[in-house]
Parts: C-alpha cells; sequence; structure tokens
C-alpha cells in the first residue's frame, strides 16, 4: 500500500521551517495520541505523524526525502537510515511522559520494541500537568505556588515490586519472561503480548495487600514550586521527577507547570516591557505639564513637553519586567491621549472660542 505524503501527513507546506514542523506534530501527537484518543485509527495517525515528523525534523532525512521520496529514506538496502521513534520521544516528554529511558510503553506497542531494552523492563511513570495563575506583581518579583496533587507513588510495603512481602514475582513460564510471544500467520510472524502474563514477563502469585500487586499505590502530595521573576504568560516550569512513580523501578514522571498570569487593568505587556495611558488635558498637551503615572513600583511623574500630540510614547526607563535570564528591567512606555472636554462652562466656552478665531485668522494670514 501506498506512504501519504510527510508534508501532507502533518499538514505543512514543502518549505515550512523547523518550528512549524515540530508544532504540527506536537498537535497531531496530542490528539492522536494512544493513551488520550481511543477511537479506531488513532495509533495509526499517531505512528505516521511521528514517522513524518521523523523524517521532516531531520535535514538531511529531509533532503533525501525531497530528492527521492519515501525510497530515499527507508532502512535497509538502497535507501538511508530511517527515523528512530526513541529519539522523537525523548524529545516531547511533556507528551509521552517517557523522555527518560527510550519510550516507554508507546513505543514497545506501536514500533515493536527494540530501542531501548524489554517491553517488560523498567519503565518511566507518567507525566502531570497543572497550571498556576500568577500576578504582574509578582512577575516583578518572583513567587511561589503550592500544589496539591492525587499522584501514583512507588507502594511502601512492597517498595514497588506488587509482591507480597516475604515473596517474589515468577518467570512466565509461557513466554519465558520476554512479555510477548511471536504467532505465525501464513508468511509473516507477528508478535503480540503474552495473554498469560499481560505483557509483564512476570507473573505475582502473591500480590501485595497494599497496592494488589500493581506496585503503586494513590496518595496526596503538596509540592512547592518556585516561581522565577520575569516568566512569560504560557511558559511551563519541568519539576523533574515530580510525576507518577515509574514501574518496576523506573524514574519517576515529571510535572510541568503552567504558568498563566492574570491580566492587570492599566497595563499591556510586550515581553519585558509594559504599556499604559494616561488622558492628559488639551491645555496640558499645549502649554507642557507634569503627571502623575501609576507603575508597578508605586507613582511616579512624568513630564509632559509643551505642544505633545495625542500617541505620543514617553519611555520611563527599568519600570518594566525584568528578563527570565536576570539581565536587567524592560521599560514602562507611558501613551498619552488628549481629552476634549464635552460639557464647558460659558466662561471656557468664550476662552476657546476666542482660541479658534485667532487659530483661524493666523490660517488665513498665511494662504
Amino acid at each position: 500500500m501506498s506512504q501519504r505524503d510527510y508534508y501532507e501527513v502533518l499538514g505543512v507546506s514543502r518549505d515550512a521551517g523547523g518550528a512549524d514542523i515540530k508544532s504540527a506534530y506536537r498537535k497531531l501527537a496530542m490528539k492522536y495520541h494512544p493513551d488520550r484518543n481511543k477511537e479506531d485509527g488513532a495509533a495509526d495517525k499517531f505512528k505516521e505523524a511521528t514517522e513524518a515528523y521523523g523524517i521532516l525534523s531531520d535535514a538531511e532525512k529531509r533532503q533525501r526525502y525531497d530528492q527521492f521520496g519515501h525510497a530515499g529514506v527507508q532502512s535497509g538496502p538502497g535507501g538511508g537510515p530511517g527515523f528512530n521513534p526513541q529519539d522523537i520521544f525523548s524529545q516531547f516528554g511533556d507528551i509521552f511522559g517517557g523522555g527518560r529511558g527510550g519510550g516507554g510503553s508507546i513505543f514497545d506497542q506501536l514500533f515493536g520494541g527494540g530501542g531501548g531494552g524489554s517491553p517488560n523492563g523498567p519503565r518511566q511513570g507518567r507525566s502531570l500537568r497543572a497550571a498556576v495563575e500568577i500576578t504582574l506583581h509578582e512577575v516583578l518579583n518572583g513567587a511561589e505556588r503550592t500544589l496539591k496533587l492525587t499522584r501514583e507513588v512507588s507502594c511502601q510495603s512492597c517498595h514497588g515490586s506488587g509482591a507480597a512481602a516475604g515473596s517474589k514475582a515468577q518467570t512466565c513460564s509461557t513466554c519465558g519472561g520476554h512479555g510477548q510471544v511471536q504467532q505465525q500467520q501464513g508468511f509473516f510472524a507477528v508478535r503480540t503480548a503474552c495473554p498469560q502474563c499481560h505483557g509483564e514477563g512476570q507473573i505475582i502469585t502473591k500480590p501485595c495487600g497494599s497496592c494488589r500487586g500493581q506496585g503503586r499505590t494513590k496518595a496526596k502530595n503538596e509540592i512547592t514550586v518556585k516561581i522565577p521573576a520575569g516568566i512569560d504568560d504560557g511558559q511551563q516550569i519541568r519539576l523533574s521527577g515530580q510525576g507518577e512513580a515509574g514501574f518496576k523501578g523506573g524514574p519517576a514522571g515529571d510535572l510541568f507547570v503552567e504558568v498563566q498570569v492574570r491580566a492587570l487593568d492599566g497595563f499591556q505587556r510586550d515581553g519585558r516591557d509594559l504599556y499604559t495611558e494616561v488622558p492628559v488635558s488639551w491645555p496640558a498637551a499645549t502649554l507642557g505639564d507634569k503627571v502623575i503615572i501609576k507603575t508597578l513600583d508605586g507613582e511616579t511623574r512624568l513630564s509632559i513637553p509643551a505642544g505633545s500630540p495625542t500617541g505620543k510614547l514617553f519611555p520611563l526607563k527599568g519600570h518594566g519586567l525584568p528578563s527570565i535570564r536576570g539581565r536587567g528591567r524592560g521599560d514602562l512606555l507611558v501613551r498619552i491621549w488628549i481629552e476634549v472636554p464635552t460639557k464647558l462652562g460659558r466662561e471656557e466656552k468664550s476662552i476657546v472660542k476666542k482660541l479658534h478665531e485667532i487659530d483661524r485668522a493666523r490660517k488665513d494670514s498665511r494662504k
């Protein structure tokens, strides 16, 4: 059966850049990940997208594919080396929860293992996601948040083995501990999960009473997250090893905390810089004046030169936000707009009318 064009699979143009290809693959992986999408065909679409990304994200393989098509990137004689799903999974730990140790069960189920040890060996635990909200003032100074999580942890009674005290798991006699059995179907040999041990390679005859042989139990924990000053809206903080416990001695997953920055009335953010607007009366803008400006640090005075028009920007150096890398602060840019009064008293109206007459006479004299 003919293979689909890799660019078509990811939904990108043939001149797409690396960032666009990575973004397109991330969206498809999130949508069709077998742990998230149980619909028929989702696993095949996930595998297809992973294969396409493995080729198009590598400059050399992409060049061969553009020149020779699928034949140029097939493994074996006549073609270059194909893609390694393990390398891809390690780049997207927040999706696969298997960045360390080679892709875990998803790798084994979809690509047949062979890239990171036996399928019934140690596997990394699932990564978790959480979100916290902070204010612009906390972006300025940094913050802390305490998260309350319920997650799978290693069973304290059996230390993660799943077996009751004084006993241990036995090697499965059906698969010899491999976790897979081979079935011959015509000319093809198909490897499937062992029906006796369900792919584990071992059978627990006396399961632990605390975890019922699972090796993990649910527990509630509190985790303190330190949020650095200068963090941007939507950025993630990765807490290594703070996800769910691994399987059979494998490492724990990670915790990804997305930071959401609450909007503050009167301020707009652009990286390290902030923007704000202040109203200025027509006489003040015409003659010049000083106005009070609210900043994240408090109040300060800004001098408005005579003849300043609506929309003019005045930078207040160092009154913006810090860089997350600690390289000073940005600016607060103040945009002025001229207030036009809607109601005037008799004296005010008379003065404005006189000014209008003077202005019109000056313009007439220039003709």
